[in-house]
């Protein structure tokens, strides 16, 4: 019976033991889920702060779109306009220049015809110098 006897305290310690672990074991795990949720939960609160302000710059752009298509356009028609300025400019200078030279042409023209008229008199008036007058 001595055996028996030294064998339950024995085993009351060992069952005591066994029941501290188990106490720590779950205090441990307790512990260790409290870590892992705390964890998650920043995680989602970091995500959602990262939605909120991707929506934000989201909704700042949609307003500022079109405040910048409009000075785009602006800028692209003023560029039209000052190569349109441009093209009138040296489409006027072309004009004056092209009038220039016609005027100048027709000068030259004129000069032309008028040696020629004098060239063809002068070869009238030898040659009727020549002949003698019909009789």
């Amino acid at each position: 019976m001595r055996d028996e006897e030294e064998q339950s305290p024995i085993e009351a310690k060992r069952a005591g033991e066994h029941i501290s672990e188990e106490a720590e074991q779950l205090a441990k795990d307790q512990a260790r889920r409290k870590a892992y949720l705390a964890g998650e939960q920043a995680i989602e609160k970091e995500l959602k702060a990262r939605g909120t302000k991707r929506s934000e710059k989201r909704a700042a752009e949609v307003t500022e779109q079109p405040a910048k298509d409009q000075a785009r356009r602006k800028a692209y028609l003023a560029s039209e306009q000052a190569i349109e300025k441009e093209l009138k400019a040296g489409g006027t200078k072309r004009s004056e220049k092209r009038a220039a030279e016609e005027t100048e042409q027709l000068a030259k023209d004129q000069a032309r015809g008028k040696a020629y008229v004098a060239g063809e008199q002068a070869i009238d008036e030898a040659q009727e110098a020549k002949e003698p007058p019909p009789e």
